[in-house]
């Protein structure tokens, strides 16, 4: 299994014919370097799509995951920052699942 300590989201998305290359000049852009042991996730314009990019430390590994129905609900920077998403969350991210009402759905308030 590939380590990965840390996850990073790239916002603004990315045409998903990018390779492992051109992912990593993304990633290089955005975030100033890739370190290693840290996974990057890209998406494309319409959610149905991303792209994992980690560094292990010797090279790059890249993996893709595509919904056949639905989209990603992307986290959008507002007013200049993201917000931190917990394991959970970012589990239901990556699933396709509404992780923004990730803690609503945990307490049943209405019969």
């Amino acid at each position: 299994m590939i380590r990965i300590d840390a996850m990073w989201l790239c916002v603004e998305p990315l045409d998903m014919r990018a390779g492992a290359d051109r992912l990593l000049a993304r990633v290089v852009e955005v975030f100033g370097g890739a370190k290693a042991h840290h996974g990057y996730l890209l998406t494309n314009t319409r959610g149905t799509r991303m792209k994992l990019l980690v560094h292990d430390g010797f090279g790059v590994w890249c993996a893709v995951r595509r919904l056949n129905q639905g989209r990603f609900l992307w986290p959008t920077a507002a007013a200049g920052a993201l917000p931190a998403l917990t394991q959970g969350q970012f589990d239901a991210l990556v699933l396709g699942l509404p992780w923004q009402r990730l803690e609503h759905m945990q307490l049943i308030t209405h019969v």
